[in-house]
């Protein structure tokens, strides 16, 4: 039996930043996450891709962000379950909670904060007859290690983001890279369309469009050498060592679906207007996973989200302490304990 205040469902960005939230305010936080790691998708799906919008960050890697947070979070001495999925959840009684993992870890909290990212998901995967036997084998759907792309014939699919920019960022370690979209137009940010451009201007990537992979061919070892892919009604083979389709993800819930949560296009629906809470009182969904609204599915408005919801649920387990916002810059993180005479003494003691 693990006790905890919070019990947080997901280790990505968003989870772990609920940590640090909670314990400015004295709350226990627990993590439970289905992978072997913490991180969420930036660990297992893009550890070395860079992020240009978190806030006084003008580039930081998925990896270096994901350890910063930890190390802002670990003074506080959360703990995990991992890999392992939350199954099962029952509420007790009021403000008591039992979540139950598909290997048997009970765990019980006063409050609930869902941060699973996009749940559970899988590639989108293109419509051909003998792919899965080259899974793994010169087809891959993620690019965890960059390096392992060094010096090697890379194709990529796809007119997202993903493609673009993995597409910028493998054409300095491929000896070759080519993209193919289906389309003349992408759909990915204005910025990184002109940047695949001007590389492909450079002669430093190669741009088929409209263009499709229709086949693919291995050697006897069953590794993939050759893709067939068609333009203009005019088939030709393309020799390769990787094909990277890069189709977005199929997002799943899994069991979250079956917890009486409100759900709407395949994410929990949260009150914004107030505290991202659910429509069960003391179950809260931040980041990705929820829905509300304007909705934008970014790392910092997940940040926002979650240090409303730690407020709303000290307010909630502390019905009868008063509720003072301080800041860190005046009393440090471990000046929080809920007293305005101690916060006063913080900030007489800062100005002398």
């Amino acid at each position: 039996m693990i006790e905890t205040d919070i019990l947080i469902i997901g280790a990505g960005p968003t989870g772990l930043f609920t940590v640090f939230e909670a314990g400015l305010l004295r709350m226990r936080c627990h993590i439970i996450d289905a992978l072997p790691q913490i991180g969420g998708q930036l660990s297992e799906l893009y550890p070395k891709k860079p992020i240009f919008d978190i806030p006084g960050f003008p580039s930081i890697q998925a990896a270096e962000l994901i350890e910063n947070l930890y190390e802002q979070i670990r003074q506080f001495q959360p703990g995990f379950t991992l890999n392992e999925q939350a199954v099962e959840l029952n509420k007790l009684e009021e403000n008591l909670f039992e979540v139950i993992t598909d290997k048997g870890t009970v765990h019980r909290a006063k409050a609930v904060v869902i941060a699973g990212g996009l749940g559970s998901f899988e590639p989108k995967k293109p419509p051909l007859e003998n792919i899965a036997a080259y899974e793994d084998k010169g087809v891959n759907y993620f690019v965890k290690r960059p390096e392992d792309y060094r010096g090697k014939r890379v194709v990529i699919a796809g007119g997202g983001d993903s493609a673009l920019d993995w597409t910028i960022h493998l054409a300095e370690i491929a000896s070759s890279l080519t993209l193919i979209h289906r389309r003349s137009e992408f759909r990915g940010a204005l910025d990184s369309v002109e940047k695949v451009t001007a590389l492909k201007h450079e002669g430093k990537i190669n741009l088929v469009t409209p263009a499709e992979v229709i086949g693919l061919q291995g050697n006897d070892e069953g590794y993939l050498t050759a893709l067939t892919i068609t333009k203009e009604e005019v088939a030709e083979i393309l020799e390769t060592d990787y094909f990277i389709p890069l189709f977005g993800l199929v997002p799943k819930l899994g069991a979250i679906a079956n917890w009486g949560l409100e759900i709407e296009k395949n994410a929990i629906r949260v009150n914004n207007a107030s505290d991202y809470s659910t429509n069960i009182p003391g179950i809260y969904a931040v980041g990705d996973i929820n829905t509300y609204p304007y909705k934008m599915k970014l790392i910092l408005c997940g940040f926002h989200e979650t240090s409303i919801v730690c407020q709303s649920i000290y307010q909630r387990l502390n019905p009868n302490r008063k509720f003072i916002l301080k800041y860190t810059t005046v009393s440090g993180v471990d000046g929080f304990d809920g007293s305005r005479k101690e916060a006063e003494k913080q900030v007489v003691a800062s100005i002398e």
